[in-house]
C-alpha cells in the first residue's frame, strides 16, 4: 500500500462549480491521492453539490463571503499535513507532482514554498513567470532544491505549513491578482528559503474568456501596497513616481494607483519595512 500522501491541496472557488469539478476529477486521478480542502468565497451556484458529490477525500469550507486569496489562509489553517499545495478552479497537480515536491521538503529543511513549472492550456505553455524564476538572478542557495526566487504563481506553489503559519497569509485586502510576492517577502524575512522546481508541474487552464474586468488595476494597485508595505522609502517612492507617470497614460495604472492611494491610512499603519539585506535582493530581481 503507498504511503499516505503528505500534502492538502487547498482550492479557492467562487461560482465555478463546472471547472471546480474538473479538477476535484483531475487531482482524485492523480496516484498521490492527497486529501482535498475547499474554500468556497461565497458562491451561489452549483458549487455546495459538486464538493459534496467527490467523495470523503474532499472537504468543503463554506466561508459565505468573497475573501478573495486569503481565503487560502482558512483552508492552510484546516489542514492537518505538513505540506500544503495550492490550486484554482482552473488548475491541478500533474501526477506525480506532490510526490516530488515532498521529497524536496524532506532533504532541505529550510525551505518554505516551492514553485513548480506551471503549463497553460492544453498546448501546455509554459508561463511567463516560470521562465522568469528558471534564470533568478539571486545567488543560488545551497541549501535549496532550485533556483531562488522572491515570489511565485499561487496555483503552482506548495508550502511548508509551519513556515505559512508564522506569517500573516495571503492579505485579506489584496483579492486575487499579485497577492504573492508580500507572502514571499514575509517568508524570506523570517528566514525561509523559497525556489523554483521544474520537477514539479502543475496545470492551469485558465477561461477562454480571457482577462477578469479590473484585474489590471488590481495587480497595479497591490503592487504598489506591497512596495509601501515592506520596500524602504527610496524604493517606495520611486515606485509612487514611476506609477504616478504610468497613470498619466494608462487607465488601468490611474484606476490602480486611486485604489491603492485609498488604502493609504492602513497601509501606514501596517509598513514594515525589511531589512537592506532583502531590499537589495528585491532591487536585484527588478
Amino acid at each position: 500500500m503507498p504511503a499516505p500522501c503528505r500534502t492538502t491541496v487547498v482550492i479557492i472557488t467562487r461560482n465555478r462549480a463546472d471547472g471546480l469539478r474538473q479538477v476535484l476529477q483531475r487531482l482524485g486521478a492523480i496516484p498521490e491521492s492527497p486529501p482535498v480542502i475547499v474554500v468556497d468565497n461565497g458562491s451561489d451556484d452549483a458549487t455546495p453539490a459538486v464538493v459534496a458529490a467527490a467523495g470523503p477525500a474532499v472537504r468543503a469550507m463554506m466561508l459565505g463571503r468573497n475573501a478573495g486569496a486569503s481565503g487560502r489562509n482558512a483552508g492552510l489553517e484546516q489542514a492537518t499535513t505538513a505540506y500544503v499545495a495550492f490550486s484554482d478552479d482552473d488548475s491541478w497537480w500533474a501526477p506525480g507532482a506532490l510526490q516530488r515536491a515532498e521529497a524536496h521538503f524532506d532533504r532541505h529543511p529550510r525551505l518554505g514554498l516551492l514553485c513548480g513549472l506551471v503549463t497553460v492550456g492544453a498546448g501546455q505553455r509554459i508561463d511567463p513567470t516560470c521562465t522568469v524564476m528558471r534564470c533568478s538572478p539571486l545567488p543560488r542557495a545551497l541549501d535549496l532544491p532550485g533556483p531562488s526566487i522572491l515570489g511565485f504563481v499561487a496555483c503552482g506553489a506548495v508550502v511548508r505549513r509551519e513556515a505559512f503559519l508564522q506569517t500573516s497569509g495571503f492579505h485579506s485586502r489584496f483579492g486575487v491578482g499579485g497577492e504573492e510576492t508580500l507572502l514571499a517577502i514575509d517568508l524570506a524575512r523570517r528566514g525561509w528559503g523559497l525556489a523554483y522546481c521544474d520537477d514539479v508541474v502543475a496545470h492551469h487552464h485558465p477561461e477562454a474568456r480571457g482577462e477578469r474586468p479590473g484585474r489590471r488595476a488590481r495587480m497595479v494597485r497591490n503592487a504598489l501596497w506591497t512596495t509601501w508595505l515592506r520596500r524602504r522609502a527610496r524604493k517606495a517612492l520611486a515606485a509612487t513616481g514611476a506609477a504616478l507617470y504610468a497613470a498619466a497614460w494608462d487607465p488601468a495604472a490611474r484606476a490602480g494607483l486611486g485604489a491603492a492611494c485609498g488604502g493609504l491610512a492602513w497601509v501606514l499603519r501596517e509598513r514594515s519595512p525589511v531589512a537592506v539585506t532583502l531590499d537589495a535582493k528585491l532591487s536585484l530581481l527588478e
